[in-house]
């Protein structure tokens, strides 16, 4: 079996590729710019292009043809619609990479499965996923391109720590905050629920609709089953660390203006992701990939996780000094206002 796989070394598409290459014996295609390359398995082959020099592309692979092409980098119609073109005549099944960000928001239910209605109009981001499987699942019907459709939640590997609020420069921050014992900022009360899955698992479920006749022209949501409220995911990482957690709640809305003109975007973020409670329905998954469970719990997941971290200071360590006095502030100006009532 061949896989061409489009991006092929961010959090989710790497345990991917690794799983296809080492336990399931598949021929695999990584094709990127060339960046990172280095975290892929000797056995993948390259194909070093931009994917959206479409003429570059069609050219490096006018001899090939895959029984599934995996889109992880497709974040607007345009993506797609050139991908359509690329692969309508060169695959067995196309595989796009959507976001459980796109269910509808606010939530109707805490409860959802892919029959979830989709729209979020906090988040650009999302609203653009809609507008990708709209089109994809418009191409299946009309002309019987061979789409399935996987939604992620929230997942990580063991290059970073899964946070509700963060930097630019992502959660180690966070972290060398709770090492140094300064409070960090949970949006609302910590109480809503919230799914973390790790890589190694989504590649299970993944995998598993790959060439899989049932996955065609069908959508999938792809996540664990472990649920756990934002406190208790912040001091799962705390106990981790071997620190004392010092929470400060704060709500999403308050964050939302305060980021702003910081260019923290925690009105999609947060207001149309991580604020509501989300718990899913993953039976029908489970029919289609009956080996998909939750293999690794995020209390040992993160353990390996910031093991990885504190090891790669040089890759994995990345200050940003304007988001920790950012936090400050916050904290700063809320227990001001608390004074002054």
């Amino acid at each position: 079996m061949r896989a061409l796989l489009i991006g092929g070394t961010g959090t989710i598409s790497t345990a991917v590729v690794k799983r296809l290459v080492d336990e399931l014996e598949w021929e695999v295609w990584i094709l990127n710019r060339g960046g990172r390359n280095n975290v892929a398995p000797e056995k993948a082959r390259r194909i070093t292009a931009d994917i959206n020099d479409e003429a570059a592309v069609a050219e490096k692979i006018k001899d090939l043809t895959f029984d599934a092409v995996c889109e992880f980098i497709g974040f607007h119609v345009e993506d797609v619609k050139r991908d359509y073109r690329l692969f309508k005549e060169k695959t067995r099944q196309y595989i796009f990479t959507s976001s459980a960000s796109a269910y509808h928001k606010p939530a109707s239910d805490y409860v959802v499965n892919e029959g979830t209605s989709l729209a979020n109009p906090y988040w650009q981001y999302s609203r653009d996923k809609i507008a990708c499987e709209e089109f994809l699942m418009e191409m299946y019907r009309r002309e019987d391109f061979p789409v399935t459709i996987v939604r992620p939640s929230h997942t990580y590997d063991e290059r970073k720590i899964p946070l509700g609020v963060h930097g630019k420069n992502g959660s180690w921050q966070v972290v060398k905050r709770m090492m140094e014992g300064k409070p960090v900022i949970i949006q609302g009360d910590g109480t809503s629920l919230w799914t973390l899955t790790s890589s190694r698992d989504f590649a299970v479920g993944y995998t598993g609709l790959m060439g899989n006749r049932h996955a065609i022209g069908e959508v999938f949501q792809i996540t664990g089953d472990e649920t756990l409220t934002w406190n208790q995911i912040y001091e799962t990482i705390a106990d981790a660390l071997g620190v004392e957690l010092k929470a400060y709640h704060v709500a999403s809305e308050f964050l939302a203006e305060a980021g702003t003109k910081y260019g923290y975007d925690f009105t999609g973020s947060l207001l149309g992701d991580k604020s509501s409670s989300v718990v899913f329905d993953n039976s029908k998954l489970r029919r289609a990939v009956p080996d998909m469970r939750t293999g690794i719990r995020f209390d040992q997941g993160v353990r390996t996780a910031l093991g990885y971290i504190l090891a790669h200071p040089e890759e994995c360590q990345k200050e940003d000094l304007e988001f920790d006095a950012w936090c400050d502030r916050v904290i700063e100006a809320l227990e001001g206002a608390k004074k002054a009532v």
